[in-house]
């Protein structure tokens, strides 16, 4: 395994930012790249290899990251994990909403694009043959959402991060680097099975609609929580809390995100309204908590938004 190592703009001047994130990203995938709106880009990453795993962990203001296609000879595949946020993944005809907790795997030899809010993302590349070798019709599943919200999703999903966070293991020998592969294989698989068959009864379907609108009615309702929503459907705080699982997602996660997403369009629907007011409005107790969310989300600043658009 290779030393960690770190990239971050926070000691680079803004307007040189984004050029030097489009070397660093191209060096590292090639044919990678960046585009964002504005100056504000502030970016850190984390690049290392586990065996024949190129593995980075980048996290990022709001981006727009396309690839053109690699014309290696040797077939390799590449994953995408949102461990926060959210993207849209495009590749040839599939396009793929990607919650956090929901992965992606698709090729790295066609061209593929990213559209993320601020984020932090895992992303491995690999050979495509041992995967091929676990996942029968693999290709049916490329470049397409997968759930990561079964058993086998949540422990590869765990499996990932613990490569993370035991950092340096260079001193590490290659028997131990080729093991650790062949489990995130057999993992990766097993989080594929069961994202290809969710355990999702019919039933939820209905249930998961009648919270989804529960949410929207009540976004400026401070006291909005996951007990709420369990209270007015007459169910466990648990099955609310699996319906949105199955989403890829968490109750208060999801309806921060709404009320983010409203009040976006109120801070550029009505100009003469004031930012604390909308805050207010979508539920927010505290403008400043306010700001620092739609910065997180969006990558500027409300003010900011609000001239932009």
């Amino acid at each position: 395994m290779n030393a960690v190592q770190r990239y971050a703009t926070d000691a680079i001047a803004p307007d040189q930012r984004l050029s030097y994130w489009n070397d660093l990203v191209d060096r590292i995938y090639s044919g990678t790249y960046v585009k964002t709106q504005g100056r504000d880009f502030v970016g850190e990453m984390w690049s290392w290899t586990v065996g024949d795993l190129a593995m980075i962990r980048p996290r990022s203001t709001a981006s727009f990251v396309g690839r053109q296609g690699d014309q290696a000879t040797t077939e390799r595949l590449i994953l995408h994990l949102q461990c926060r946020g959210r993207s849209l993944h495009r590749q040839g005809q599939a396009e793929s909403l990607l919650e956090a907790g929901d992965f992606v795997i698709g090729s790295p030899h066609q061209s593929y694009t990213l559209d993320l809010s601020a984020h932090e993302l895992l992303v491995v590349e690999f050979p495509r043959a041992p995967l091929a070798e676990r996942v029968p019709g693999l290709d049916d599943m490329l470049s397409r959402r997968l759930c990561g919200a079964s058993p086998g999703g949540r422990v590869f999903h765990d499996f990932l991060r613990s490569l993370w966070h035991q950092g340096d293991q260079s001193g590490q020998d290659m028997a131990w680097q080729q093991g650790v592969s062949a489990v995130f294989y057999d993992l990766a698989a097993l989080a594929m099975r069961g994202a290809t068959h969710p355990e999702e009864r019919v039933t939820d379907h209905a249930l998961r609609d009648k919270v989804v609108a529960l949410v929207d009615a009540h976004l400026g309702d401070p006291a909005l929580r996951t007990q709420t929503l369990a209270d007015a459907c007459h169910t466990s705080v648990r099955t609310v809390q699996n319906v949105f699982a199955m989403m890829g997602t968490t109750p208060s996660a999801y309806i921060l995100e709404r009320r983010l997403q409203r009040a976006a369009d109120r801070i550029t629907g009505s100009p003469g309204a004031s930012i604390t007011q909308i805050a207010f409005e979508m539920g927010f107790n505290d403008s400043a908590y306010f700001a620092r969310c739609f910065r997180q989300r969006f990558g500027v600043a409300p003010r900011e938004w609000r001239a932009g658009n």
